[in-house]
């Protein structure tokens, strides 16, 4: 797992794990592992899942590197606690799956809340043979 301050200012975390080295063969087998990992923890819900590339890639002005096949991402919360109407600011929560042609790429931004954060860490970790 890598950090990066993408941006410079968003604190992004992803791994790139070759296609040989998981499981899975697509970026919707991705989604479903997150999804049935989502659904089976206690605080948190699946909100949506989301085709990042067929949306750009519908937009006049829409640009996506020559190498990416699929993007999507699968929208969810965790929120345990609304202690002020900033805490919505960083949520809810979202893991990007990118598929190249050799590879796929998982990203997602750090979680306010360590245990949050930890537990996506621990998801991601699962994703390797």
């Amino acid at each position: 797992m890598q950090f990066t301050n993408f941006m410079d200012k968003y604190p992004t975390h992803h791994i790139d794990i070759l296609k040989t080295d998981t499981p899975f063969k697509s970026v919707d087998d991705f989604l479903k592992f997150f999804s049935d990992k989502i659904e089976s923890n206690p605080i948190a819900v699946k909100i949506a899942e989301f085709d990042h590339y067929a949306h750009t890639n519908t937009l006049p002005e829409g640009e996506i590197a020559a190498n990416i096949s699929a993007a999507k991402h699968i929208i969810f919360c965790f929120g345990i606690k609304i202690p002020n109407p900033l805490a919505l600011g960083p949520r809810p929560r979202s893991i990007g799956i990118t598929e190249l042609e050799d590879r796929f790429t998982i990203v997602f931004l750090e979680a306010p809340n360590p245990a949050m954060h930890q537990t996506m860490l621990e998801w991601i970790s699962e994703l390797k043979k």
